[in-house]
């Protein structure tokens, strides 16, 4: 009878299809609350703020608009004091680090935080997407559930992407982009067909339940795209996405670079945004349309309506607004500016070419649609996402074929200039590949310092045989040691091996120097290496002990790195990290030589 009824419960796959049915449900429904935050707050600031302080009179009270975007942000301080480091400056970094690095665990307090955190910076005209906060709240969403059921590691990352595929899936009102997203970025490509299916559902569901509240609206209203001439236009194309490519780069260097200097400047963190607040207040009062998401001007590019020299300075503009949004502590993600900034980069470039040659190629809208498409790709590394995207909001089978060409080709070029993504650019400086896999990952961020005993033994390369085979002896389960020469400095190494043409000869082993049978060419690691560059090493050379000295100008002693240290280091991050799962992989990787 058990065995019966066994066989109608559902199995696993079933299971997590339910779940991931529901966590589409939850995210569409964080999608209406999250948009209705930002449009409350944009109506108060952007709306009744400019009536109160007779902005829209002109003149001098003009002026007066930064400080719209600094009440906004000065009223994250008392959140932020609340939940310090929680609040302030772009997460989805963060997010990436706790999906595929740590054990996935995410606060149900991070869902309200970034809902509120974001709503008040993009809503009173901060420069900010709200795409970035949605797949973060989805994700959370995602990660509470998994916590519920007590998940593994892997079945939690999959959860939480469920989360932000729905989440972005339904912000959007294109399901095929949520699924792409999650699966490019949040992944990192890496899912088998089970996790893909989750993926489908939760987007599928979000969708649906968007669509319920806000109907079939796509984000933006495209207007029919068409190419001219193929023959033409595809060249126009390829040189529009090599360009694409470098202004990516460019706006990811310039992003960090900004970031990086208002995190030194020796301020008050939490005056920071404000004055990030009034310097992009400030910009907005010749520039508007840098405030808040800037889907309002997209559209107004996209029907080709928007005038070149605006278009053209607004890349610039734009893209330092941003920068300076969120690295100075304001809350939000940098997919909405990416879309503006490859909109305006489009139409520009659109407009020089309709200009040339008005009877082989389109409107200035179309390239600019198109470069909505490209510059995504190319910032984020996920051509995938921004071809299903660009897709699914224009309805238009025509499109695919440029945004292919566009997407792809100024990735290409992106990476060859400059191998991050704008998400990545942190693990980079940290020595972190995550397209690596998370187990190479954490290799990565261990020092060897942190793995290695300061118990060592070394001998002098003055010192005979005999007194080598009494280290050994005393010594029983080491192998190699480090020979020092009289500055204490290390110039090789010695082993059981190094000895045995020696054993049966009594004088020999009393006249022979240990500086005579040492290795001279030895490989040597220092403390600030990682257990990643150390495991390659005792693969590459055979070897199950490596010496870790001072520096390699002045190789003072430290200790012996062993294989077994390596695996123990791995293990210990393992737990104290939390992560669950397969963590005898990497000892059945590097145990063996």
């Amino acid at each position: 009878m058990p065995t019966k009824l066994h066989s109608y419960l559902p199995g696993e796959r079933t299971k997590m299809m339910v779940i991931a049915a529901f966590i589409g449900i939850m995210s569409g429904l964080a999608i209406i609350l999250f948009r209705e935050s930002v449009q409350l707050v944009e109506t108060l600031a952007l709306h009744h703020g400019a009536i109160l302080l007779g902005i829209e009179e002109g003149g001098w009270r003009r002026f007066l608009l930064p400080l719209l975007p600094m009440t906004g942000v000065a009223l994250l301080i008392p959140l932020a004091l609340l939940f310090p480091g929680e609040v302030n400056g772009y997460g989805f970094p963060k997010f990436l680090r706790r999906v595929n690095l740590e054990n996935g665990v995410l606060k149900a307090r991070s869902i309200f935080i970034k809902l509120i955190s974001s709503a008040l910076t993009i809503g009173s005209g901060n420069s900010a997407g709200t795409e970035g906060p949605i797949a973060q709240i989805g994700g959370a969403i995602g990660s509470q559930v998994g916590q519920r059921f007590r998940v593994s590691g892997n079945r939690m990352k999959i959860y939480i992407a469920a989360g932000c595929a729905g989440g972005i899936a339904g912000i959007f009102n294109a399901p095929l982009a949520g699924m792409f997203f999650a699966s490019e970025i949040v992944l990192l490509g890496t899912y088998e067909i089970s996790s893909f299916s989750a993926l489908v559902i939760s987007s599928a569901l979000s969708t649906v339940v968007s669509r319920a509240y806000y109907g079939e609206v796509p984000a933006f209203s495209i207007p029919p795209y068409t190419m001219v001439n193929h023959f033409v236009e595809l060249p126009l194309y390829t040189l529009m996405a090599v360009l694409v490519g470098i202004a990516a780069v460019l706006h990811i260097r310039l992003f960090y670079l900004l970031r990086d200097r208002i995190h030194s400047l020796r301020i008050h963190d939490h005056i920071k945004p404000i004055l990030g607040a009034l310097v992009v207040g400030s910009c907005a009062i010749f520039f508007p349309q840098i405030m808040g998401d800037g889907y309002g001007y997209i559209a107004e590019v996209l029907t080709g309506e928007s005038l070149f020299w605006p278009m053209l300075a607004l890349i610039f503009v734009k893209s330092i607004a941003t920068a300076i949004t969120l690295g100075s502590g304001g809350a939000g993600g940098i997919f909405a500016p990416s879309l503006f900034i490859g909109a305006v980069l489009g139409g520009s470039y659109g407009t020089i070419v309709h200009n040339l040659l008005p009877s082989y190629t389109a409107m200035p809208g179309a390239y600019a649609t198109v470069g909505i498409g490209a510059f995504l790709a190319a910032s984020t590394h996920a051509p995938l996402t921004a071809i299903f995207l660009l897709f699914e909001m224009t309805g238009n089978y025509m499109i695919i074929i440029p945004v292919m060409l566009t997407a792809v080709l100024g990735t290409m070029t992106a990476k060859w200039l400059y191998p991050d993504s704008i998400d990545t650019v942190d693990f980079t400086r940290e020595g972190i590949d995550l397209d690596e896999g998370r187990e190479t990952a954490i290799m990565r961020s261990i020092k060897v310092g942190k793995a290695i005993s300061e118990d060592v033994n070394f001998i002098s390369e003055t010192a005979n045989v005999n007194q080598l085979l009494e280290l050994f002896r005393d010594t029983s389960n080491h192998f190699y040691f480090p020979v020092i020469n009289h500055r204490g400095l290390m110039v090789g190494v010695v082993s059981v091996q190094d000895v045995k043409t020696v054993l049966l000869d009594e004088e020999a082993r009393e006249c022979q120097l240990v500086g005579a049978i040492c290795s001279r060419k030895v490989i040597m690691l220092t403390p600030d290496d990682s257990l990643h560059e150390a495991i390659q090493l005792f693969d590459v050379k055979g070897i199950d002990a490596i010496p870790v000295v001072e520096s390699m100008e002045e190789p003072w002693v430290l200790g012996m790195l062993k294989r077994q240290d390596v695996i123990n280091a791995y293990n210990h991050e393992m737990i104290k990290r939390g992560i669950h799962g397969r963590t005898d992989s990497i000892r059945t990787t590097y145990s063996t030589s």
